[in-house]
C-alpha cells in the first residue's frame, strides 16, 4: 500500500475528522460526543503547538487514517515517565468502515513508524493506549513495541510502551 502523509487542515478537514472520531468504534480517542466546533478546536489547538502535530495519512492520495506526532516531554506523557532524547509520542487512528481490508491496520501502524523513524533524530517511538486496548497492543507489539508499564494519565489507564528502531526494524523485517 502507498501511503503518504500532509499536514492536518483543522478547518477543512474537520467534518471528516469529526465523523472518524465519533464513531462507536473510535471509542478509545475520547470524542464519542464531541461536535463539530469541539474537533475544529482541538485540532486547531493542536496546530498552534509546537510539540504537538496532527498529519493524514493519504492511500492513494485520499485520506486513510489520521496520526499524531507529539513531544513526550512536553505533551501527554510529561511528568510520567522519563524522557530520553530522540522519543517521539504517537498516536493513530484508523477509521471504522463497512468494507474492511485484511491486513490495512498493520500497514498503517508499520506506515506511522516507518515515517516517525524517517527523522535520524527519533531513536524512540513512545504510546500510552488505553490498557482495556488488547487489539491496539497486539498490533503495537507486532511492530516491534516492548510494554513498560501501566501508568495513569488524567484521561485513562495506560500501558506505556516503546518501540526502538532496531526492535522495528526487526519486526518489519520478519
Amino acid at each position: 500500500m502507498n501511503f503518504t502523509f500532509r499536514p492536518l487542515d483543522p478547518l477543512a478537514d474537520a467534518e471528516l475528522l469529526h465523523s472518524w472520531v465519533t464513531h462507536p468504534k473510535a471509542a478509545f480517542w475520547m470524542m464519542q460526543d464531541a461536535k463539530l466546533e469541539d474537533v475544529e478546536r482541538a485540532y486547531m489547538e493542536i496546530a498552534a503547538d509546537e510539540h504537538h502535530h496532527a498529519l493524514l495519512g493519504l492511500l492513494d492520495g485520499e485520506p486513510a487514517f489520521l496520526m499524531e506526532r507529539y513531544d513526550p516531554a512536553h505533551r501527554e506523557l510529561a511528568g510520567l515517565y522519563e524522557p530520553e532524547a530522540g522519543d517521539v509520542g504517537m498516536h493513530f487512528l484508523v477509521p471504522a468502515t463497512d468494507t474492511p481490508v485484511h491486513g490495512f491496520t498493520r500497514a498503517v501502524i508499520t506506515a506511522v513508524l516507518a515515517h516517525l523513524f524517517a527523522d535520524p533524530a527519533t531513536t524512540r517511538i513512545v504510546v500510552e493506549p488505553d490498557i482495556r486496548n488488547k487489539a491496539v497492543h497486539a498490533l503495537n507489539e507486532a511492530v516491534g513495541f516492548l510494554p513498560a508499564r501501566e501508568i495513569r494519565t488524567p484521561e485513562k489507564a495506560a500501558l506505556l510502551s516503546f518501540c526502538t528502531r532496531a526492535r522495528f526494524e526487526r519486526a518489519v523485517a520478519s
